[in-house]
C-alpha cells in the first residue's frame, strides 16, 4: 500500500485541507481559477539548495537541468539558486538564456542537435556537450561560417554504469555520448579543428537512491576524465558527473543518503585539486531538485462503483501526468503517493482507484490505494510531481485543455 496522508511530510496541513506555499488547497484552486494544475512550492526547493550548499563541497558547481520542469518562473528562479543551467533543445536554451544565465554557465547537452540549435548555441557563446565526432564536426563548420570558436566538451560513454539506477545512461551501446576507447582520436580531431576544448561530460544514470552506488560510479568517472585528459588539446577546465540522485516515490524506498554522497564527493574533490586544480567539477541535478516540491491537483467529478470496486473519476489524467498514471519508465505499476486533498486527517476511509477522463483503461492516477471518500468536488492530489510531469506527457491527448502551472 502506498504512503497515506500521516506520512506526507512536504507540506503543512490546516483544517484538514493540503497547505503549499502558505495556502490552503481549496483556496489555491480558487486563485489558480480551474482545475488540473500542478503547483511548485519556492520554499521547498530553496531548502533543497540550501541542504545541498550545506552538505557538498563548497567549491562543487550545482547545476540545474532544465529538463526536469522548465516552467519559466521556476527556471527563472533557479537562476538565483545554482551555479549555472543544462539544457537539451533549443526550446530549452531559449528558457535559460530568457531567464538571465550567462552564456558561459549553461551547457548543451543531447544526441541529435540540429543545425540550427547549433548555430543558437554557437552564437550564444554556451558550452556544447558534443555526442558524436559528426557533431564535432559540424559544430566546426557552423562555428567557421560564424567566426565564432565554439566552446565545446566531450560527452563520453563510458564502459561502466551506474548501479541500481533507475534510468541507465552509460554503459555499453547508446544513442548517449562517444564510447571511451574512440575518445583519443576524437580529441586529437577536436585539436586540429581548432575548437576551444573545454572538458567532459559523463552521465551514467538516473533517479539512484544508493549512495554506494552513486560515489562508485563518480569515482569512475573522475579517474576516466583524468586519464581522458590526457589526450586532450588544452587542459580540462569543466568536468560534469552528471547527477542522479533519485528520490522516493513508492513503498519501501527510502530517500538517499546525502551525507554519505556528500562525503565521497569531498574526497573525489582532494583527487581532483592534486590532479588537475584548474578544473571546475558540476553536478548536474534535476529531479532532486524539483520533484517533491509540486503536486498534480485535480477535482473530482464522480463516484462509480463497478463490481464491488470504488472509482473516483476526474478532470485529470495520464494526458497531464505520464509518469503517475505508470506509463512513463515503470515495468511493473506502481501507485504515487496521492491524497485528497481537502480531506487529509478527517473522516472515513475506504480502498478506491482514481481514474481520469480518458477513454483507456491506462488513464489510472491510483490502482485500489487506500483514500479518503472522496466526494464530487473534492480535489485528489499527486505528490512527488514537481519534475517529469506536464511537459513529459501527451498533452494533445483526445483533445482535453492542458493543465495550468502555478509556483507559490
Amino acid at each position: 500500500m502506498n504512503p497515506t496522508h500521516a506520512e506526507q511530510r512536504q507540506f503543512p496541513v490546516l483544517d484538514d485541507c493540503l497547505q503549499l506555499g502558505g495556502i490552503t488547497l481549496p483556496r489555491l484552486a480558487e486563485r489558480v481559477g480551474r482545475t488540473p494544475f500542478y503547483a511548485y512550492e519556492r520554499e521547498h526547493i530553496q531548502t533543497r539548495i540550501e541542504l545541498l550548499r550545506n552538505t557538498l563541497p563548497p567549491a562543487l558547481h550545482v547545476h540545474y537541468a532544465i529538463k526536469a520542469n522548465p516552467m519559466p518562473a521556476l527556471v527563472q528562479m533557479m537562476g538565483l539558486l545554482v551555479d549555472g543551467f543544462d539544457v537539451a533543445s533549443g526550446g530549452e536554451l531559449k528558457t535559460a538564456l530568457d531567464a538571465g544565465m550567462p552564456p558561459s554557465r549553461i551547457s548543451f547537452a543531447g544526441p541529435g542537435k540540429s543545425n540550427a540549435e547549433l548555430r543558437s548555441a554557437i552564437a550564444a557563446g554556451v558550452l556544447l556537450h558534443l555526442e558524436s565526432e559528426e557533431e564535432m564536426e559540424r559544430a566546426a563548420r557552423i562555428g567557421d561560417l560564424l567566426g565564432l570558436t565554439p566552446r565545446v566538451a566531450v560527452r563520453v560513454n563510458p564502459e561502466f554504469e551506474l548501479k541500481y539506477a533507475g534510468m541507465k545512461m552509460g554503459g555499453g551501446a547508446r544513442q548517449f555520448g562517444v564510447d571511451a576507447e574512440r575518445v583519443p582520436a576524437m580529441l586529437r580531431k577536436l585539436g586540429a579543428l581548432g575548437l576551444d576544448f573545454q572538458g567532459f561530460h559523463l552521465f551514467c544514470g538516473a533517479q539512484n537512491l544508493s549512495a554506494t552506488a552513486i560515489c562508485e560510479a563518480q569515482r569512475l568517472c573522475l579517474h576516466l576524465a583524468l586519464r581522458l585528459a590526457d589526450n586532450a588539446p588544452a587542459p580540462l577546465r569543466v568536468l560534469n558527473i552528471g547527477g542522479g540522485f533519485g528520490v522516493p516515490y513508492f513503498p519501501g524506498e527510502r530517500a538517499l543518503d546525502l551525507s554519505a554522497v556528500a562525503s565521497g564527493l569531498h574526497e573525489l574533490m582532494q583527487t581532483l585539486d592534486a590532479a588537475s586544480p584548474q578544473t571546475r567539477l558540476v553536478l548536474e541535478l534535476g529531479r532532486y531538485l524539483v520533484a517533491e516540491a509540486g503536486v498534480y491537483v485535480c477535482r473530482v467529478l464522480e463516484r462509480k462503483l463497478s463490481h464491488g470496486q470504488v472509482f473516483v473519476i476526474t478532470d485529470g489524467g495520464m494526458h497531464h501526468h505520464l509518469a503517475a498514471s505508470g506509463n512513463f519508465g515503470q515495468v511493473i505499476r506502481k501507485n504515487y503517493p496521492v491524497a485528497i486533498g481537502n480531506r487529509m486527517q478527517a473522516g472515513p476511509r475506504e480502498v478506491a482507484s482514481v481514474v481520469g477522463p480518458l477513454c483507456t483503461p491506462l488513464d489510472t492516477l491510483a490502482d485500489s490505494l487506500e483514500l479518503a471518500r472522496a466526494e464530487p468536488g473534492d480535489y485528489v492530489v499527486v505528490f512527488q510531481s514537481g519534475a517529469y510531469g506536464l511537459t513529459a506527457s501527451p498533452i494533445a491527448f483526445l483533445g482535453h485543455p492542458p493543465p495550468l502551472e502555478v509556483l507559490v
